[in-house]
């Protein structure tokens, strides 16, 4: 590499990492690609190995290929930094050592380096007692910063480097306020001190300049006052008194120490902007935290909305900054206005509307414009009376102006409005729990509607602010109190801001302190009312009109991950009309969200909140009649889609609707069962919830309502939870004809996972309770599932004795439905046998009446097993034919699971008619159903394609594995009507 271009290579950390070749940005790739730059260039040389950069990327869960994804991210490195390399021609730049990589750049190239390199400098002047010279380079040596180091990079190296070098910045610059207030600049140097202490409130360097600023500018009771907030805050967060320099200072400054006195300040090479002309250029900005992380995503986009994109004013953008309370839209608002408000150079504008202030504080538009007026300058005499007469002139003095206005905490659109400039040129931003639709809708503002942080951003969270030690020391403690926590901003700075003032308390009894108290807030209390989490939710609770925060408080009583509009107007017993109108209303404070249309949820701390509100605020009667309307609605709602789902299969008996519920109803298949499939969570959570409410009679009609559902959708954990806990309770009950139904839910489920003599077992109960019940349809079905479960487990003699049996009651009733199922597991069983003659023949009488009673879910069943049939008697283009055939029934009923079967032996005839890629194909779709619903099936899918691929060329003339269970009709598709 030549030395030309070797100098004409710069660096920078201090801030985004970021590279140029001359006055040209090069793009140095994603986040991780900038990781592996940041390590070689802040190692200045030296080697870093390649699992040094692989931890210093991913940390402690690596991918499975990150040695090589390492290795393509240095060769982008390479290109991008010296992109005319030939290919023979050895790296420079980054260059491979032993087992790693070092970069070779210049020192002075990098922008750390040359920070160090002022920062030594001016300590050398300094203690030669050239002042002027050392408070130049330290500003310069500051100047030099973009923002948070290494803004924007993740894993733990970046975490631990930011956090070193914003202390380092921080040193820095105290000394250099050190050498101002020494020079005599006190008087300019107060507003940095002030929000450097309270930014820092535990470092009493600053304390100690900020009361010799003040002293010496003439202000002895606030110097004095700043010890006292100090001081407060050291007993009161660590237990200790001020160190001896600072209570010397403050007994020194009480008693008007002469010596204190500045003496006649040399005269200075530059000096800030005059006091009058800081007047007229506000910088209100609260101070940014300086523990800020995460968000980046939201902060790109942001970014991209201020960025302005010309040389000229941009035009001007208003940012809404929405969410929640205590999702940190404050936090992010100051955070986005810092980084970008050297883009403003006529000043920042900040102001609390207090829109959701518990004491109805709210600030007015009039209040807002005569503060803003104020910080330019204007006497109070020029201010007009009115309020458009005060906007007018606000607006101009906007005009011409490049300002950001950062409007914190609005209530609604307008309030907002009035505040507006009339211009271009200027960055509003608004931070609002409201929606601000109209601010959205009628003036261009860009929404940014806040969700909870990520894990690894919640993560990064509690490592600023707890320490990178504690939580690598327990990892799962960190995990659970993120998870406690929802990830809600609010509540880690709670958990954490104890967890740093105890450091003697392990992670885990936070945890457990979390844990303990996971049905209440009690926890989450902070110190004040905006660290409370119970009193930040109640200001916008407050501000819900007497229905919404009824309904609010009664979505605490939902037990699902989210709710529609039709089961909570059921919960609250309205209208539906009435409810959605409630729903918009909680949803513009973001006490909801509405994270699909007509789909709503609450935040996990929400839900808590509003369960403690309807614990308090309605009675017991009055909470058990919203909790039966709900359940009720549930259980009607699938009953009425069952159905569509199970044509001519017995209908589960019902008990009337409450008052004020009024289930759905479907007209077609498909909207019933994608109803089911949206519903799933709930409906189960449903049935769980009605068992704890002591209601075991809507417990089990809702889960025998959901049979059709579960089967067709393979969801056979919820399937076997759901039985299990309805037979619990209705046994629990005596609730005998309850206790039936379950059994063979259960029944129905254990056979799907291939528990067959539990299921058995489960079958044999139901068939002897029905009996004595009376029960000549359950016992029927019963014993025709006997003969199914007999089948599977290969005992084909007595499938085929229960079987007959099945078909004989089916007749003698007129049952045809059962009648076609019972001619096609008794085929089925025949052909197990050999017996493919009498096979077919009871399969083609099957089918014959399956399609005259319309059960085209059997008869899809039925048309595989003849495939079958054709394919072990070696007709292979019979098999073929029927396999399609089959197919395309498992489609036109939704029928996934059946789908999968039938892809499956449409493989295995492929493979046996030598067609490999066929049979590859077919296996691969057939698994991705099993996968699709964690189908035990997939295991053998998966066994044949890994014998496919090392060669195994099997030619088995059964249904997959060669297991009788893969064959047969499912035990529930023996069930009569």
């Amino acid at each position: 590499m030549s030395a030309g271009y070797e100098e004409s290579l710069r660096f920078a950390v201090l801030g985004r990492v970021r590279a140029w070749h001359g006055d040209t940005e090069l793009d140095l790739g994603s986040p991780q690609q900038r990781v592996v730059l940041a390590a070689l260039l802040l190692r200045r040389g030296r080697p870093v190995t390649v699992a040094e950069l692989v931890d210093a990327v991913w940390g402690d869960e690596p991918p499975t290929a990150a040695v090589s994804v390492l290795r393509t991210y240095v060769s982008r490195l390479r290109k991008v930094l010296k992109p005319e390399r030939q290919a023979a021609e050895a790296p420079q730049v980054v260059v491979s050592v032993a087992d790693g990589y070092l970069v070779r750049v210049p020192e002075n190239s990098l922008d750390l380096r040359v920070f160090e390199r002022r920062v030594a400098e001016a300590k050398k002047l300094r203690t030669a007692g050239e002042l002027h010279a050392a408070a130049k380079l330290l500003h310069a040596a500051l100047d030099g910063w973009e923002g948070t180091p290494l803004a924007g990079l993740p894993g733990p190296l970046a975490e631990a480097e930011r956090s070193r070098l914003v202390e380092e910045r921080l040193t820095t610059l105290e000394t250099c306020l050190e050498v101002d207030v020494q020079l005599g600049r006190h008087n300019e140097v107060i507003a940095t001190l002030t929000a450097l202490t309270g930014e820092h409130p535990l470092r009493e360097r600053l304390c100690q300049l900020l009361m010799l600023a003040l002293y010496r500018s003439g202000r002895q009771a606030e110097a004095l006052a700043a010890y006292r907030r100090t001081r407060g805050t050291l007993v009161a967060e660590l237990g200790i008194e001020p160190g001896t320099s600072l209570r010397e200072l403050h007994d020194r400054i009480l008693a008007a120490d002469a010596s204190l006195e500045p003496s006649a300040p040399e005269k200075e090479s530059y000096r800030l902007a005059p006091a009058t002309r800081q007047a007229a250029r506000p910088a209100q900005l609260p101070a940014d935290l300086h523990t800020f992380t995460g968000r980046q995503a939201e902060l790109k986009q942001v970014e991209e909305l201020s960025s302005g994109g010309g040389t000229g004013p941009a035009p001007m953008v208003i940012g809404a900054i929405g969410g929640m309370a205590g999702i940190g839209k404050t936090t992010l608002a100051v955070h986005w206005a810092h980084r970008v408000a050297d883009r403003y150079p006529d000043g920042q504008l900040y102001i609390n509307l207090r829109g959701f202030d518990p004491t109805g504080s709210t600030v007015t538009p009039a209040e807002a414009i005569r503060n803003f007026l104020d910080a330019f300058g204007v006497p109070p005499q020029r201010i007009p009376a009115s309020l458009d007469a005060q906007a007018a002139l606000y607006r101009s003095m906007l005009a011409e102006r490049r300002v950001l206005i950062l409007l914190d905490n609005a209530r609604d659109t307008e309030q907002v409005r009035p505040l507006l400039p009339g211009t271009p040129s200027c960055l509003v931003i608004v931070t609002s729990r409201s929606q601000l639709t109209g601010l959205i809708a009628n003036d261009g503002a860009y929404p940014l509607t806040l969700s909870p942080l990520k894990h690894s951003e919640a993560h990064g969270f509690l490592v600023r602010r707890v320490g990178a030690a504690r939580l690598a020391a327990e990892p799962q403690a960190a995990k659970e109190i993120i998870a406690r926590c929802a990830r809600l901003p609010l509540a880690l700075a709670v958990v954490a801001a104890r967890a740093a003032t105890h450091p003697g308390f392990p992670l885990h009894a936070v945890a457990k302190e979390l844990r303990d108290s996971q049905d209440s807030l009690d926890a989450l209390a902070g110190g004040d009312p905006t660290t409370d989490v119970r009193t930040v939710f109640s200001w916008s609770y407050e501000a819900l009109s007497v229905p919404a925060a009824r309904l609010f408080r009664l979505l605490g009583l939902h037990s699902g991950p989210d709710i529609s509009a039709h089961a909570a107007a059921a919960l609250a017993g309205l209208p539906l009309r009435e409810t959605r109108s409630l729903l918009v209303e909680i949803t513009r404070v973001h006490l909801l969200t509405e994270h699909a249309p007509g789909r709503y949820s609450l935040h996990d701390l929400l839900r808590v909140y509003a369960a403690e509100r309807v614990e308090t605020e309605e009675t017991p009667q009055e909470r058990a009649r919203a909790v039966e309307r709900l359940l009720c609605w549930y259980q009607h709602t699938v009953d009425a889609a069952y159905p569509h789902l199970t044509p001519r299969r017995r209908r589960i008996p019902l008990q009337p609707l409450p008052e004020g519920c009024n289930p759905l109803a479907f007209t077609m298949r498909d909207q019933a069962l994608t109803w089911c499939e949206t519903e799933r969570a709930n409906l189960v959570a449903a049935v769980h919830q009605a068992a704890a409410y002591q209601r075991p009679d809507i417990a089990w009609r809702l889960t025998a309502a959901m049979w059709g559902f579960f089967y067709l959708r393979s969801h056979l954990h919820d399937w076997f939870e759901t039985a299990r806990v309805s037979l619990a309770g209705a046994r629990e009950a005596d609730d005998r004809t309850g206790e039936s139904w379950s059994l063979s839910d259960m029944a129905a489920a254990l056979t799907a996972m291939r528990r067959f003599d539990e299921a058995i077992v489960h079958l044999r109960q139901a068939m002897m309770l029905c009996q004595r019940l009376g029960d000549t349809t359950g016992r029927s079905q019963a014993v025709g599932n006997l003969g199914n479960l007999h089948m599977q487990v290969g005992r084909l003699d007595k499938a085929v004795e229960y079987t007959r049996r099945s078909l004989a009651l089916d007749r003698a009733s007129g049952n045809a439905w059962g009648e076609g199922i019972a001619l096609a597991n008794l085929g089925d069983a025949c052909q197990r046998l050999g017996r493919f003659d009498e096979a077919n023949d009871y399969l083609e009488q099957g089918l014959g009446v399956l399609h005259a009673t319309g059960n085209r879910w059997v008869e899809g069943v039925t048309l595989d097993i003849l495939g079958t049939v054709q394919h072990r008697l070696g007709r292979h283009d019979d098999a073929i034919q029927r396999y399609h055939q089959a197919l395309e029934t498992h489609r036109d009923v939704g029928n996934r699971w059946g789908e999968g079967h039938t892809l499956g032996h449409l493989g295995d005839i492929h493979l046996a008619t030598g067609r490999p890629a066929e049979a590859r194909a077919r296996w691969r779709e057939a698994l991705a159903v099993f996968e699709e619903f964690d189908h035990p099936d997939a295991k053998e899918i998966r066994e044949k394609l890994r014998r496919l691929e090392e060669g195994a060329r099997g030619t088995e003339h059964t249904r997959p594995g060669a297991d009788p269970a893969d064959v047969g009709v499912r035990p529930a598709d023996t069930s009569t009507t």
